[in-house]
Parts: structure tokens; sequence; C-alpha cells
């Protein structure tokens, strides 16, 4: 396969470690802190986790381990959507355990965890790994998002391990994948068997974050390559002067992506669906929002600009969230009903779910665009519940504006040139040659996994900190994944899971953003990031994101 010259010069590269793993390996030791609590639920938590609740924060610093020799096998995950690093995590891994003893094996499970029920492995090798180094995307033994639930699959996983003679499963993940590790963790030491568990760290919505975890990789390169593109389109947007572009991002749960690009890139509204949510605001608010900028924006004679949305978004706000609802359980309570229905008009299928819709989500429902109204009926997931993420809300927002707008020229309010054009960006940095940072802190979490193996831990999720600093000043080590869960109602019953991170509207990212928004509205004072830069000098080839720098300034 002939490879590009970036491709072969990011081979080349050498990441960077935190001094405490550049030392002689036979000289990290491993410093035990206090024993700690989960978020909240402690006892219920507690006995769910009867063998790993409750274990210390480690670091790595210079000392002995009597561990980092022994010959090791491990083997390797990557479960959900992929993250630019994950490779690098994977190398991380694979070059502590040859540098512990060159004997040691890394096995990597085909397929995400399904590659663990059903014992599909290849042994990871020098050569292997070198194909991968510093690259994008998870083809190396691919992903999967099937989750170990239940007694089967969990018998499945134990008998996988010891089979191959593991002395650990490290699964490379994010939030839910890392709760299944901790479950699992919990499994193999409640059949007694020694075989560890590890996770680290990955998405790049950026909510599996905390004050041990500063940041989720893979969300560096992502927000950079949509940042990229943002600025591409508000030079094009302030050169043409005729569009509102309207821009859907990653992040269902959270908004982490909108924010940083917008902290980046400077458009002229940018949508945080944690604020509408806290403010409770409707569909109709934030549509009158909308035309109120893209009016003073007219009245100056700049009938263009660009908007950023959440991918989540419909989810936050209060109507919708009712409607979805109402949907998902009428879908549910009716499947045989609405099976036979939904052959028939668009205009009937409305027609039997306004008789079951509660009043206020009627009126909603009727007022959307007819191709939202099918998205919300049409894209269902395996459960029969409605795939939020492929709502376009860039095309219902886009809509509604039109509609308001025309009003608002029709009562003589409006002056203005209205032309809108949507766009989403998702896949486009999932797969990205990862960052410098992200380079390096995978390389640094893999490599920590390794030690926290090395050091007999299980249930622990690899941590690298103070990473606003340079590479030497980081601090490795390993967080409880007890300590980051919480109680939740999931399909029915309470389940214990990793704690989301939402956008903190108390922190400094959010208050930087909010203090300068309405200038950025009525101005045009785009910012352009320009491409990912790999080489050059530290401050611009290793920067890291704007909210990380502004979290720990």
């Amino acid at each position: 396969m002939e490879i590009s010259v970036l491709q072969e010069l990011r081979y080349a590269y050498r990441p960077k470690l935190p001094a405490s793993l550049s030392q002689d390996i036979a000289g990290i030791g491993v410093e035990y802190g206090e024993p700690t609590e989960s978020i909240s639920d402690h006892e219920a938590l507690r006995g769910l986790f009867k063998h790993t609740y409750g274990k210390p924060i480690v670091t790595f610093n210079r000392g002995r381990n009597p561990g980092i020799g022994h010959k090791l096998k491990a083997g390797v995950i990557l479960s959900g959507g992929q993250a630019p690093g994950g490779h690098n995590v994977i190398a991380g891994l694979f070059d502590g355990l040859k540098k512990g003893n060159p004997e040691s094996v890394l096995y990597g499970f085909l397929g995400g965890p399904s590659g663990l029920i059903g014992n599909k492995a290849v042994e990871i090798t020098a050569s292997m790994m070198d194909g991968y180094r510093n690259t994008g995307g998870f083809d190396m033994i691919g992903s999967g998002r099937t989750k170990i639930e239940t007694p089967e699959q969990f018998a499945s996983s134990l008998e996988t391990a010891t089979k191959l003679g593991l002395s650990a499963v490290v699964i490379i993940g994010g939030d839910d994948s890392n709760t299944n590790a901790a479950l699992l963790a919990e499994y193999f030491l409640d059949r007694g068997s020694p075989i560890q568990v590890i996770g680290c760290p990955k998405t790049i919505d950026g909510d599996l974050k905390n004050e041990l975890i500063e940041i989720s990789f893979g969300f560096d390169t992502a927000v950079k390559t949509y940042s990229e593109l943002i600025g591409n389109i508000e030079r094009d947007a302030n050169s043409a002067k005729k569009y509102w572009h309207f821009i859907k991002l990653m992040g269902r749960s959270a908004s982490h992506i909108a924010l940083e690009c917008a902290l980046q890139t400077r458009p002229n509204i940018c949508l945080i669906s944690e604020e509408v949510e806290a403010k409770k605001l409707s569909l109709k608010q934030i549509v009158d929002s909308l035309c109120d900028s893209i009016a003073r924006r007219a009245a100056n004679k700049e009938n263009f600009g660009v908007v950023l949305i959440p991918e989540g978004l419909v989810e936050f706000i209060p109507e919708m969230k009712t409607l979805i609802e109402e949907l998902n359980d009428i879908m549910a309570a009716n499947e045989g009903e609405f099976a036979k229905v939904e052959k028939e008009s668009f205009r009937e299928i409305v027609a039997w779910l306004a008789r079951k819709l509660s009043g206020p989500s009627e009126s909603l429902f009727l007022s959307l665009p007819e191709e939202i109204a099918k998205q919300l009926l049409a894209d269902r997931d395996p459960h029969g519940n409605v795939q939020v993420s492929r709502i376009e809300t860039e095309k219902l927002l886009i809509g509604m504006v039109e509609k308001e707008l025309e009003k608002r020229a029709a009562a003589g309010s409006y002056r203005g040139k209205f032309s809108a054009l949507g766009h989403f960006f998702g896949y486009e940095g999932r797969c990205a040659f990862p960052s410098n940072f992200d380079a390096d802190y995978c390389y640094s979490l893999g490599f920590s996994a390794f030690v926290l193996t090395a050091a007999g831990l299980t249930g622990y999720l690899s941590s690298v900190r103070n990473l606003s600093a340079p590479a030497e000043q980081w601090i490795a080590g390993g967080v409880p994944l007890t300590m980051m869960m919480n109680m939740e109602h999931r399909h029915g019953s309470q389940k214990p899971v990793i704690r989301k991170a939402l956008v903190d509207l108390e922190g400094e990212p959010f208050k930087v953003f909010a203090q300068n928004r309405d200038a950025w509205a009525l101005t045009t004072g785009y910012r352009y990031p320009g491409a990912i830069q790999y080489f050059g000098p530290p401050e611009i080839a290793d920067i890291t994101t704007a909210t990380l720098r502004l979290e720990h300034r």
C-alpha cells in the first residue's frame, strides 16, 4: 500500500512521555492515596462492587515496582465510536509490555467487546504495531458497540481471557465502555480470577472527564479538525456575503465540542444544550432568538453568518424531550397497531398519533417541518426509540427560522435576505491524524495502563493529569472506576454508570464564551484556526484546547 509523505513522517514521530514514565522502567514506582468514594449512591455501589469499591487513587513516581519486569499477557479492546489516538494507546501499552519484559505478549480483540466474548483475537507484533503508530482510526483491530451484560457474555469473557492466559484486559472506551470495564473487573474477582481489567478514557464528545480525568482522548484532534472546517466556512461566508451556515456538531449528551469550536472560531451564534435546558427555553424561543440576531445583522447589511448547533440539542429542549418520550412510549405500547398504520400515508400516521399524543406534544409535532416529523417516526433504534442523533436539527431550525422571518417581513419588522445552508460535521473528526497532543496523551495513557497492570491493579482507569503543562510535567497514574460512578435509571431499573460530564455553566470556558457572544453575534470577527500543525514550535504544534487552558489557568 502506498502511503503519503505525512503518513510516513507520522510513523516516525516519537510521542513524549511524562517524566515519571520516561525514566528507566525499573525505577517507576506506585504511590497509593487514601481510599475513595463514588460520586453518590455509596451504599448501593459498595454492595455491587464488593471487591473493587473504595480503592485508592495511584500516582507514578520514582521508586520500585517488583512486577514491572514480569512476563505478562494482555488483551486490548477498542470499544465504541472511533476517536483519534486509539492506535497510540495500543502502542504505549505494547511498548511498555516489551520494555518490561521482551517476552510479554499483547493480543488485540477483533471487532470490540464481541472479540473477547467470541475469542477472536490476534497477537500484535512489532511490525504490525509500527504500521499504525500516530495514525487515526480504529482499523488496526476494529471496534464495536457490544455490551458485556448477560451472564453468558460475562462467562464467555472470562473463559476467553483464561484460555489465552491473560494477565489483564485493557478496555479503551467511553463512559459506557468503562462502566463495562468496572463490572468485568468485579466479575473476574468474584469468580476467583486474578485477571485484571484496566480502562482508558476515550470519546471525542469530551463528556468523560472530572478533576482526575481532565480530558478524554480524541477530543483535542476532533475539535481542531471541526474548527478548521468552521473557519473555512466563516471565511467563505464573509467572502460571498449571502449565506447563513447552520452547522451541527457531534455531541449528543453534552455540548463540549460546540463550546470549544466557538471559542476557537468565534461564530455569530452557538447554542449550548445545557444552557437551553437550564433556562427551559422552548423551540420557539430559540427560533425567535436566532431571528433576532439575523435581523440585527441584516440591519447592518450583513445577510450572512454562522450558527453552531450541538447534535443532541433537541433532547435538551423541554417540550421536544417530552414529545420524544411520548413517541417512544406510544410506539412501545402500540407496536402492532403502528406497524399497520405505518403502511398508510403520512397524513394518516399523523392523524393516528394525534389521538394518542398529549395536547402540547400534538401541537408541537404538527408545527414541525414534515421532513423532521418523518425522521422522528422513521429512524428508530432496535428498542424502538427515536434516534436523536439522526434528526437533522440544522434543517429543523433553518425551516422554522425561514417561516418566522417571512412573518416578520410581512409585518415590516425585517428587511433582510435569508438564504441558509445546513452542514453536519461528525465523521470528519473521528479518524483524523491525531494532533501531537493526542499522540502524546494517548501513548502516555497506554503506557500507564501497562504500569497499572504490572502493579497488579484492577478496576482502574488510566489517568494522565496536568495536561495544560508540557508533557514532561504531566502526572501519570490511575483512578478507581467506581469513584466516577453513580446509579441511574436505565431501561426500567437502577444501573451503575459512570456519570457523563456536561458543560459547566459556571465554569471558565462557558463564562468566557458568554462574555463574548453578544459581540460575535453582531460583528464579523471570525477567527480562522487553520489546519492542525504537526511540526514547528511547541506553542503551535503542541497547543492544547481553549477549554483545557481556561479550566487550568
